[in-house]
């Protein structure tokens, strides 16, 4: 269940961090071509910065998702376990917290913004475009603790890769390599 779980949320990531880089870049080019024309849009660069901001949240809880954010996988990898399970939770425990705080203070800042919209776009409210703090926080600590079981479980070692490699294989060719069942 958790997998399935897993792979909805990077689905709906990947689907919302594709769909943002596709409407920035076209933000963008009609925003440079009008300008380029004469006629710039005055709601361009305040659009482009809110989708700039809404991909680099959501982007980054798919990196988590995928656990491609920086860090020193060879270095933990290597430690014993007995050293390497208190490490990591407690790296965990100093990501969640952060974010934990940052959902804090996003969900603060809705407060604060009250009925302000944007300034190119009256019609469009603030709560709106800072939504992603929030969101985006509470979906990178919803990916961290996805991923959690599997980061304690450690690397997959290359004996247990070929152990597990080498049962799938003497399963399908056992017939080929009985020298009983050859005729």
């Amino acid at each position: 269940m958790r997998q399935r779980f897993r792979k909805g949320l990077q689905r709906a990531l990947e689907f919302a961090v594709v769909f943002l880089m596709v409407a920035l870049a076209v933000v963008v080019v009609v925003g440079v071509a009008f300008r380029r024309l004469g006629a710039a849009l005055v709601w361009y660069d305040e659009v482009a910065s809110i989708l700039l901001a809404w991909l680099t949240f959501y982007g980054a809880a798919l990196a988590a998702l995928q656990r491609a954010h920086i860090g020193f996988p060879k270095l933990v990898d290597g430690l014993a376990p007995h050293l390497r399970r208190p490490l990591v939770l407690l790296a965990e425990a100093f990501v969640i917290s952060f974010f934990m705080v940052t959902a804090w203070a996003g969900w603060r800042v809705f407060g604060i913004l009250g009925g302000e919209t944007l300034v190119s776009l009256p019609w469009v409210p603030q709560r709106l475009a800072q939504s992603v703090i929030p969101i985006g926080a509470v979906l990178f600590i919803v990916a961290e603790l996805v991923t959690l079981p599997e980061v304690l479980e450690g690397p997959v070692r290359h004996e247990d890769a070929a152990d597990e490699h080498d049962g799938h294989e003497g399963d399908g060719g056992a017939e080929a390599t009985d020298p009983e069942g050859a005729s």
